[in-house]
């Protein structure tokens, strides 16, 4: 809660022309914007050969063994050497498959990750070759909408790619990320809906320059957790990798690749990630700029120019490692969970938190959509109708998740096995293993009497007897189902 009353003193209001882009590129000739493409297309493919390597080593490290260490100092070059035998490898396709859609498929999932990132502002103004330019390549009013977007279209990569194959798994693995992505860009893109709401604008330069203050990771944590979780099964990444499940298709929709055709895929996935992890940084975490601490330094000398890029560069690589400890710890889920985890929780409570940082917003300066009253607190001036909107959320919340619990119990309750029958093992002369829903009876013993018996410790100890005779008898029962306790 106070992190919404901090918001109306921090967050800019939402004025007549704020969704509009605020990079500059009035002194941005034609081709430096070629010059800024390729260069955009280095930093990904450079960062995309280090976190493969990356990954590699710090999931050897997690599984006790050194990960690639032969090809250059500390393996580093592993990652080039993989790429360049691919592109050397025989490229098969099979018999039955679609020649051109068979081609076209990985050059549309390669291509539209990198698309994404045009409109990504990689850091502030800067110098280069002479001219002032923005660290961004574009940008739009509706920058996000864009991104979303052609991450849909660079699905039908993988789409096309399943049912071009002509072969059963590809197809499985095609169909489940067509249903993969339907659930869970819904979720997506309601979850930067309150991004939108606090900035007043979809342009990516835009909200980077609203977070001067607060990042909106702060008042729109609920939106962030749930980016965290779609961004993981927009890239096909564990525990989400259901379209190409090794483990229950082979492959999925890339079985059939090889060559430089499955390259594409690979570094296609790469790409992806870094896309979907520069939009969160863009939306939740202040772009390129510092963070609060770094940039009270001096002024905030460390802030500005290049510095951006470093930062930038830096939360990129967390949300990288979070990848990476992902693919690590956990297994990857049952298709069913994750669809239902999708349409039946995620999307319904997305759209209710939507609703509810609407209602917030409205109630903030300099909307006062329900009254201007205020109330100081600690020397601050809070809008009462925030006050009474957050405390029927909360409200609210509480009695959804008492429903929610008392409905898992009885489920539970009403789930429960139970109790299991108990039998005779030796009931047919032999021992016979229980079925499921069945106990054992424990064996115990239950021989005739012995006419002597030996005491040790306090413990009598008796023997079957063959009749008067008291010797041993081979054939007696030693031991019976009954309940009569054991005598020995």
């Amino acid at each position: 809660m106070s992190a919404f009353l901090a918001v109306p003193a921090l967050l800019p209001g939402v004025l007549p022309g704020a969704e509009n882009p605020v990079a500059d590129f009035s002194d941005t000739p034609f081709w430096l914007s070629i010059v800024k493409g390729v260069l955009i297309f280095v930093y990904l493919l450079l960062s995309t050969l280090l976190v493969i390597w990356f990954e590699r080593r710090l999931i050897g490290r997690m599984q006790q063994r050194p990960g690639p260490n032969r090809n250059g100092p500390f393996g580093l070059l592993q990652t080039l050497a993989d790429g360049m035998k691919s592109m050397f490898k025989e490229d098969v396709r099979p018999a039955n498959a679609d020649k051109w859609v068979f081609t076209i498929a990985p050059l549309i999932a390669a291509t539209m990750c990198v698309v994404s990132f045009s409109i990504i502002p990689l850091g502030p103004d800067v110098y280069l070759f002479g001219h002032r330019t923005p660290l961004q390549l574009t940008d739009v009013p509706v920058a996000v909408l864009l991104v979303l977007a052609v991450a849909s279209v660079g699905a039908y990569g993988i789409i096309l790619a399943g049912w071009s194959s002509g072969s059963t798994y590809p197809l499985m693995g095609g169909l489940r990320s067509t249903a993969q992505v339907i659930s869970y860009e819904i979720a997506m893109g309601l979850s930067l809906v309150a991004v939108f709401l606090f900035s007043g604008s979809m342009s990516t330069s835009s909200i980077v320059g609203s977070q001067a203050s607060l990042w909106y990771v702060v008042p729109a944590f609920f939106s962030f957790a749930v980016y965290l979780v779609t961004m993981v099964g927009e890239t096909n990444r564990l525990p989400f990798d259901l379209a190409e499940g090794e483990g229950e298709i082979v492959g999925g929709f890339h079985t059939e690749y090889g060559s430089m055709r499955f390259a594409m895929f690979f570094l296609a996935e790469y790409i992806n990630m870094f896309t979907v992890s520069a939009l969160a940084t863009t939306m939740f975490l202040g772009g390129w700029q510092a963070p609060p601490i770094i940039s009270l330094i001096n002024d905030n000398v460390v802030g500005g120019g290049w510095w951006g890029l470093l930062w930038f560069t830096t939360k990129l690589w967390l949300f990288m490692f979070f990848f990476v400890w992902l693919r690590g710890t956990l297994p990857r889920v049952r298709y069913d969970q994750f669809m239902h985890f999708g349409w039946k929780f995620l999307i319904p409570v997305t759209v209710t938190w939507v609703v509810a940082v609407a209602f917030i917003r409205g109630a903030q300066p300099p909307l006062n959509y329900f009254g201007k009253g205020a109330l100081t607190i600690g020397n601050k001036a809070v809008s009462i109708p925030l006050l009474v909107i957050i405390s029927v959320i909360a409200v609210i919340a509480l009695a959804v998740t008492w429903v929610w619990d008392e409905r898992a119990n009885a489920a539970a309750m009403a789930a429960a096995p139970e109790a299991e029958e108990e039998i005779d093992p030796f009931a047919g002369g032999f021992p016979v293993p229980p079925m499921p829903g069945q106990r054992l009876k424990e064996p115990a013993y239950a021989g005739p009497r012995s006419s002597a018996a030996v005491v040790t410790d306090g413990d009598a100890v008796s023997e079957a007897t063959d009749g008067d005779s008291g010797t041993p008898d081979p054939g007696a029962a030693w031991f019976t189902t009954s309940e009569e306790e054991p005598r020995g």
